[in-house]
């Protein structure tokens, strides 16, 4: 031991027990002094429990409790856990980046989730959660247990003629989920997490027969254990006849714990030693009624974690309690309750028939009841004697106030039920209204959700599957995993959601490629019994069918080699009328030579020498240029109607072609 820590006489002289018994009678001192009542009342509330403290004033006679706050409780809780295991899947399993092979992954994944479901993980997950609410806080206890399981078998007998039935009986370790009431809680009073805090303790009643089990197995030290004297103060309903007979009170502390101490309580093959330069050590330290030591040991688990996990409905800065519905829908809930109380003690003297009688002219022994056929005997006149009384009408504006502190109750609590907020979820308002009432209801619903995940569900799986791969090996491959939630939205922010895909569905129609994605989420986050088989129907009907790609890419083909058939055909048709048309612009060119040899021909046929022959040629030469102007004019007429004619039909033949290749 290092000289740096001074040595205090009171741990040198106490023992281990006695140490962990004082540590814990001063954090339970806190708890008392500053959270008991507030609890035991939200208990109260939340089960709908009468007590006089609960009056707001003397003179209430009615003991109603209204049932908002046991709604907001139940609504909460609901959400959260339908967002937590709504889908099955409520947790998943990551390995490293450069490990390609998920088989193992996903071995450790299922297994889990067998071994989970065997365990009944799911209901102490719920069980937390209704603590959460009420109380503020969800605490459970990571508890290992080997039993013994039984499998139904068949042995062959009498050299196989016969088969024996039976069961074939092995061990097995379980990790279990065990719910811890705030009560049977403790933790140092400046910590704000189970890690950070000198220790954690649960102290509560067990049945004697478990603690006499476990000193049978080893477990615990054989040492005599007799009945735990009485203690309401951690009974989990301290409104009942408390039995207490054959019950232990034991104390389990999870935590630092001096060295020395803990080395006095260990037999010589266990002891630590002194070598490590630390003064505390983490152990794990079990005590029965206050004083027997049964259990004292370093921490035997592989990570050296505490058994213990915790999270806050809502964080409190600085503080290990959170804060829960009830203590959010407090102040609504006492006013709500002062409210009808103060309307029923009102409708007692205003409904019930009251007498005013004259006691002087009553005969003597006159019992002065009402009730129907009844005969009063009056010493005079009955109208004289006898007169009605009522104290007035009871105001009809205690309906709108209880209304008002009812709406006061989920607006502070955040919970939702079939009436819905005034104005914006029961239909009287329009879509964008009920879009963000619904949002804020959602967000608030969200954040404590990932607050569970983080704080509580998610160290829950890691340290369980760390138990499992510390005392069953053989199932369980130690490797370093990385353990995510797997949670969604809740059913308020699924409804939600599906309302604003069926509003986008209606946008498109159905030969969109979207079309299919949108109805495949619209079904995924419907709560249907068969939604795994209508989304793996879907999943099929949308994959392509190999026979179907076949016979439409022939089909393709087909309407493509047509398509190539008919633009040849066409570009054929548009270079004969190229041709054509070159063939007349050639021979257009030819005609004004052949109207020259004709010209010429015609001048000088039958020619004479002498002037009337060159007059003559000269009439003949104006005659032919003339009649050679008209033949050019109507071959230049003929030629354009004709080129004009070809590139028409070439034009034509080219916007045919691009029609149908746009069709197509």
């Amino acid at each position: 031991m290092s000289d740096a820590y001074e040595e205090d006489p009171i741990v040198i002289e106490a023992s281990v027990e006695d140490w962990v018994i004082s540590k814990c009678e001063d954090w339970r001192d806190y708890y008392e002094s500053n959270y008991e009542g507030r609890f035991e009342e939200y208990y109260r509330l939340w089960r709908g429990i009468w007590d006089p403290t609960d009056s707001e004033r003397k003179s209430e006679r009615s003991r109603i409790i209204s049932p908002a706050l046991q709604q907001a409780v139940e609504s909460n809780v609901a959400e959260l856990e339908e967002a937590t295991f709504g889908r099955g899947k409520w947790f998943d399993v990551s390995d490293n980046l450069g490990d390609t092979d998920r088989q193992d992954v996903l071995f450790l994944r299922n297994k889990l989730t067998e071994d989970f479901e065997e365990c009944m993980v799911r209901k102490a997950v719920a069980e937390c959660l209704i603590n959460a609410a009420v109380f503020g806080t969800g605490i459970g206890e990571i508890v290992i247990e080997e039993v013994k399981e039984m499998v139904p078998a068949t042995q062959p007998i009498m050299d196989g003629d016969l088969q024996a039935v039976g069961v074939n009986i092995q061990d097995k370790v379980k990790v279990k989920l065990r719910p811890v009431l705030p009560q049977n809680f403790l933790i140092d009073p400046v910590a704000t997490n189970v890690d950070d805090a000198l220790g954690v303790c649960i102290d509560e009643f067990v049945s004697r027969h478990i603690v006499e089990q476990l000193q049978e197995q080893g477990v615990y030290r054989d040492e005599y254990v007799g009945p735990a004297a009485a203690d309401t103060d951690l009974e989990p309903d301290q409104d009942i006849t408390i039995y207490n007979d054959d019950k232990v009170r034991l104390t389990k502390y999870y935590g630092l714990v001096p060295r020395e101490l803990l080395n006095e309580a260990l037999s010589d093959n266990n002891d630590l030693g002194d070598a490590e330069d630390s003064k505390y050590v983490e152990a794990v330290i079990v005590i029965a009624n206050g004083g027997i030591l049964l259990k004292a040991e370093a921490n035997p688990y592989m990570m050296s974690d505490r058994p213990v996990v915790a999270f806050p409905w809502d964080v409190v800065p600085g503080r290990f309690w959170g804060r829960g519905v009830c203590e959010k829908g407090y102040n609504s809930q006492k006013a709500l309750d002062t409210e009808l109380r103060a309307r029923i003690d009102a409708l007692s003297l205003t409904i019930h028939p009251m007498m005013a009688l004259d006691a002087t002219r009553l005969p003597r022994g006159a019992k002065p009841e009402i009730r129907p056929g009844k005969m009063i005997l009056t010493n005079g006149d009955p109208r004289e004697v006898l007169q009605p009384f009522n104290f007035g009408q009871v105001s009809q504006i205690t309906f709108a106030q209880a209304g008002a502190l009812q709406q006061m109750v989920q607006q502070a609590t955040g919970a939702v039920d079939s009436a819905g907020i005034a104005g914006s979820v029961n239909g009287e308002a329009t879509a964008a209204g009920i879009s963000m009432s619904l949002g804020a209801i959602i967000k608030r619903h969200k954040r404590t959700l990932i607050n569970f995940q983080q704080s509580f569900l998610i160290p829950f799986v890691k340290k369980a599957a760390h138990r499992y791969m510390q005392f069953d090996p053989e199932n369980y491959p130690v490797a370093d995993y990385k353990f995510n939630a797997s949670s969604t939205l809740g059913i308020i922010a699924r409804e939600y959601e599906v309302t604003q895909l069926v509003q986008l569905l209606q946008t498109m129609g159905q030969d969109s490629p979207l079309y299919p994605t949108l109805i495949q989420s619209i079904v995924d986050n419907m709560n249907l019994s068969n939604r795994e088989e209508l989304i793996a129907a879907m999943s099929q009907a949308m994959q392509p069918n190999p026979q179907a790609q076949q016979s439409q890419m022939a089909v393709q083909q087909a309407q493509m080699e047509f398509q190539q058939s008919q633009t040849a055909a066409l570009n054929a048709q548009a270079q004969e009328s190229a041709a054509r048309a070159g063939k007349l612009v050639a021979e257009a060119q030819a005609v004004p030579q052949e109207l020259e040899i004709d010209k010429i021909n015609a001048i000088t046929r039958n020619l004479k020498e002498g002037d009337q022959d060159d007059k003559e040629f000269e009439r003949r030469m104006k005659v032919a240029e003339t009649l050679l102007r008209e033949r050019e004019v109507a071959a230049k007429e003929q030629n354009n109607v004709q080129v004009e004619q070809r590139a028409n039909e070439t034009r034509e033949a080219e916007q045919m072609l691009m029609q149908r290749l746009g069709q197509e």
